[in-house]
């Protein structure tokens, strides 16, 4: 990547520059053909670790791998051009001490060329935000329903609905923003406890099942896409290209069955000699 390619990207003062402006527009990527599809309209481009679950088929996020993860961060990189592109850190790859973060987050920046990772932000994580951000790490920090914590919470369950949770989770939020990260997701949360969060922390929040007042908005691009047959409560389906594809691919098998593909327009034939 040319630096003029890497200087035209989005940085850390453009999207602290979106608090309380024009909304961010944030959605998931792991791959190049969708990376190139979505750069021109996003502003934050994340490599989920939701990769594991869309792409990988597994049943939570508890499984990726810090390898997956730059993989498919390498992949976003090659064709975005001007988002900001975030990576998650995947579970384990952070928790047991600051320098096993800093070892991990500096390679995934190494190794992709991402602007930033994002970790999960509970009680533990602001000295590791602090650590990283100190190391010339950007920190997108993530509150509120934290899926790598599933096996703890039984599944994924919205937070917040109970004075003790709104006190954890706003302490949480505080914590991380103090700490020095530049944005921070807020996910499966009480509406107003994201609009609090929002108008307490001093950096931008993502909402993802959280409220229209965050300061951006965050969705898996599959979920929007339509291609599961079950998506989440906060989803909003912009297409329904699990039935295309199934059409598309029914016609393709007919075609094939009847020898009506490939047709003389799919076929090469022996050229004439002059």
């Amino acid at each position: 990547m040319s630096a003029q390619t890497q200087s035209a990207r989005k940085n850390v003062r453009d999207i602290a520059a979106a608090k309380g402006a024009t909304p961010l527009v944030c959605l998931t990527a792991y791959t190049a053909p969708m990376a190139a599809l979505l750069d021109d309209t996003c502003d934050i481009l994340l490599v989920g670790d939701s990769v594991g679950m869309v792409i990988h088929g597994l049943p939570t996020t508890v499984g990726v791998t810090l390898d997956m993860m730059i993989l498919h961060g390498q992949a976003v990189m090659r064709t975005s051009r001007q988002a900001f592109v975030v990576v998650d850190m995947p579970f384990g790859s952070y928790e047991a001490s600051l320098e096993q973060a800093f070892v991990n987050a500096s390679r995934v920046l190494k190794e992709t060329g991402c602007q930033a990772v994002k970790i999960e932000a509970g009680e533990y994580a602001a000295a590791t935000v602090r650590h990283l951000v100190d190391r010339g790490i950007p920190v997108m920090a993530h509150v509120g329903l934290r899926p790598q914590a599933t096996n703890v919470d039984g599944g994924f369950k919205a937070k917040g609905r109970t004075e003790a949770e709104r006190s954890r989770v706003i302490s949480e939020a505080v914590a991380a923003d103090a700490a020095g990260c530049f944005a921070m997701v807020i996910e499966g949360v009480a509406e107003d406890l994201a609009a609090q969060i929002t108008a307490q922390v001093s950096c931008p929040t993502v909402g993802i099942g959280a409220s229209a007042t965050c300061d951006g908005q965050i969705l898996v691009t599959d979920d929007l896409l339509g291609m599961f047959d079950w998506t989440p409560r906060f989803v909003r389906r912009y297409a329904d290209l699990r039935n295309s594809i199934a059409t598309a691919v029914n016609g393709y098998a007919s075609d094939v069955r009847s020898r009506a593909f490939p047709g003389p327009k799919e076929i090469y034939t022996l050229k004439k000699a002059p």
